[in-house]
């Protein structure tokens, strides 16, 4: 199995645009920026399905020489895309897809709903392409090509703002990838280590996790990272450290994260607990 990190910063990105916090600045004078988050998986190397959509695909689809088209060629190795929740962040993306011959999405129902009625991305992309729904439900493998298999596992009922209205669902999952006995995770809005999750990564050979927040209280206390469905990083290294099986990787991380910083004391408790902090066009294979 390949996998491409392709972004790993939070909604905005890092350095945000309209942020002059010291996380900010520092990357501003560093250069050390970071898109907003996605990763790409293949079973083979051939057949690619990215999991979300940022606003940053395109400058992220031009970085990765995997998934350029072939040489004279008006195609691509990318088969599909996979939603973890229906935020703005993970689907906007798709837009900047619309003159592919077909697009395939896959998601749970709830995040279809969302992403047809109050906001109506499906709807849009219609008048350009073909739009091939797939519903993934919790626990339900699903093959895809080059022999990949994925999982898709509920965390939580979080809802974008924007769909209010809609009732409360299966709004964020994460994705097991399975190919050739080797197994992959991707949870990047992880809201609470569940007896579901710790089942999804029983035997993972690699996880990419919730980064958004180090501690509970990073954006003061009347924020709460657990009020915007993410549980700490702080929270999480004591299970981690107890999980030698599996390598993990943090990624979405808020403008505000100290992870940010390689130098930050924050990272050096990420290595001691056995984890490291996924970067940007990060490559790896299992």
């Amino acid at each position: 199995m390949k996998i491409r990190i392709l972004g790993t910063a939070a909604g905005g990105g890092s350095p945000q645009w309209n942020c002059g916090c010291p996380e900010c600045e520092e990357a501003r004078a560093t250069g050390r920026s970071r898109t907003q988050d996605g990763v790409a998986v293949s079973g083979d190397g051939r057949a690619w399905y990215l999991v979300n959509a940022s606003p940053d695909l395109r400058a992220q689809l031009l970085a990765t020489a995997e998934l350029r088209p072939p040489a004279g060629t008006r195609d691509t190795p990318v088969r599909g895309i996979l939603f973890t929740s229906a935020e703005l962040d993970h689907t906007l993306g798709l837009l900047g897809l619309r003159e592919a011959a077909e697009l395939d999405v896959y998601a749970t129902a709830w995040v279809h709903e969302a992403l047809t009625t109050a906001f109506p991305l499906h709807t849009v992309l219609s008048g350009y392409t073909r739009v091939r729904r797939h519903d993934v439900r919790d626990g339900e493998p699903v093959t895809l090509a080059g022999g990949l298999r994925v999982t898709a596992t509920v965390l939580s009922a979080k809802r974008p703002r924007y769909a209010n209205e809609q009732a409360p669902g299966e709004a964020v999952c994460a994705y097991r990838f399975d190919a050739g006995g080797r197994s992959f995770v991707y949870a990047p809005g992880l809201a609470a280590w569940t007896p579901a999750f710790e089942k999804a990564i029983s035997d993972a050979d690699l996880a990419a996790v919730d980064g958004t927040f180090f501690t509970e209280d990073e954006m003061g206390p009347a924020r709460p990272a657990s009020g915007m469905g993410h549980l700490a990083v702080r929270e999480q290294l004591p299970l981690i450290h107890a999980r030698p099986r599996t390598r993990f990787l943090f990624t979405h991380l808020n403008n505000t994260n100290p992870l940010l910083r390689p130098d930050a004391p924050e990272t050096a408790e990420v290595v001691a607990a056995g984890a490291a902090v996924a970067f940007d066009g990060q490559s790896l294979e299992l």
